[in-house]
């Protein structure tokens, strides 16, 4: 984001502690990352529940390729 100061006659320059709250704030209400918040997040919840429940799945895993080996020996 640009931000353009121009300077009128007699009018003080913004600090840059000012000017780096505005910035903070205009952050804060821009909503585009929001998306990237909520996939990041879903993200994180997902690989818990596999680090949770990996020993069950790894177990349903195993079963379906057994199954899939025995059945292609049939074909």
């Amino acid at each position: 984001m640009i931000i353009k100061h121009n300077k009128q006659p007699g009018e003080r320059a913004e600090s840059e502690e000012n000017m780096k709250l505005r910035n903070w704030k205009d952050l804060m209400r821009d909503e585009e990352g929001m998306g990237t918040v909520e996939v990041i997040l879903i993200i994180v919840v997902l690989v818990g529940l596999v680090l949770i429940f990996k020993d069950q799945i790894t177990k349903i895993v195993n079963a379906i390729f057994s199954k899939i080996t025995k059945q292609t020996d049939k074909v």
